[in-house]
């Protein structure tokens, strides 16, 4: 085939414009345009109007790039990989996580399972009933620390191989949620109680693990202080202040810019009171330990280990 054959049928296949990619992977307009300039991850055709348009493929490519910088990998190492090096990747990269012991709790996995089929169908009431179930018959500290991180990753692994959408992926996040920032309302703190200030950085859109974070502390008789999602380095801080926090933590779950995410941990760390620890957990963690493990942070690996590091806080008081 000619080159004109070739670029013929480039055109024929690209039908994206560079908000329906956004959507479907989750990826920002502005990092999916830098990841092709500057380290020419894709080749998207252009209308004779100058716009990006993409193919299938290109959608496809950017969700396993997307996959390898959330498990700890540089763009700039990844992008000129094969397609099909990427999807090897993704697979290895996610084996490679350390996976909760199920071998004595069968009943999770089967849990997740069959949690996944409403999410499948868009179901969220379905979802909602389902998991409340789960949590009247296990506790609520087994749906936070058990189920609802092994069902994330299978909502994540699905939607890195492109089986799930961001529209599934977002109506599981929401049911999450929403039963996590009930019980932080549900859970009326001692007058006396120490505060905790949970957000995710700047940059940082997913809430799921800063609220089931927040909710496990609550259940510890902390005072919970929930900012959300996207909070800069600032506001953060000067939320801490007002609140005479005793400890401050951050959600990172995607790492989609690492500069701009290590600048605002940073930035917060030197905002904050030394006296304030900085508490750091999430799947994105993971690729960041080396910047995060310094005087004043703390890496959590899982909402247990915040548990525990929150629980030595207080009886240090």
């Amino acid at each position: 085939m000619d080159a004109e054959a070739n670029q013929s049928v480039k055109n024929a296949l690209a039908i994206h414009p560079i908000s329906v990619v956004a959507a479907r992977t989750g990826l920002s307009c502005d990092v999916i345009r830098v990841w092709e300039r500057r380290y020419g991850a894709v080749d998207p055709t252009r209308t004779p109007g100058g716009q990006r348009i993409y193919s299938d493929e290109h959608v496809h490519r950017f969700r396993l790039l997307a996959a390898a910088t959330r498990h700890g990998r540089n763009i700039s190492a990844v992008a000129q990989l094969g397609t099909d090096e990427l999807a090897r990747m993704a697979v290895e990269d996610q084996a490679a996580l350390p996976q909760p012991d199920l071998g004595a709790d069968a009943s999770t996995a089967r849990d997740v399972d069959a949690a996944m089929a409403p999410i499948v169908a868009l179901d969220g009431t379905s979802l909602d009933k389902l998991l409340r179930r789960a949590m009247a018959r296990r506790g609520l500290l087994w749906l936070l620390e058990q189920l609802v991180p092994s069902l994330m990753r299978s909502v994540g692994d699905g939607w890195a191989s492109g089986r799930l959408t961001i529209a599934q992926e977002h109506l599981a996040t929401a049911a999450v949620i929403a039963i996590a920032l009930e019980t932080i309302h549900a859970m009326p703190a001692a007058p006396s109680a120490l505060r905790l200030v949970v957000a995710t950085p700047s940059g940082e859109r997913h809430a799921v693990g800063a609220a089931i974070s927040a909710a496990a502390a609550s259940l510890d008789g902390w005072s919970i202080v929930y900012l959300g999602p996207d909070i800069p380095d600032a506001d953060i801080a000067a939320a801490a202040a007002a609140t005479d926090a005793s400890a401050v933590a951050l959600s990172i779950v995607y790492v989609e810019d690492r500069a701009k995410i290590v600048s605002e941990v940073r930035g917060l760390r030197a905002k904050l009171s030394d006296t304030i620890p900085l508490l750091i957990g999430g799947a994105g963690v993971a690729g960041l330990v080396h910047d995060v493990r310094r005087r004043g942070m703390i890496a959590c690996e899982s909402v247990g280990h915040l548990r525990a590091e929150l629980a030595r806080m207080a009886r240090a008081q």
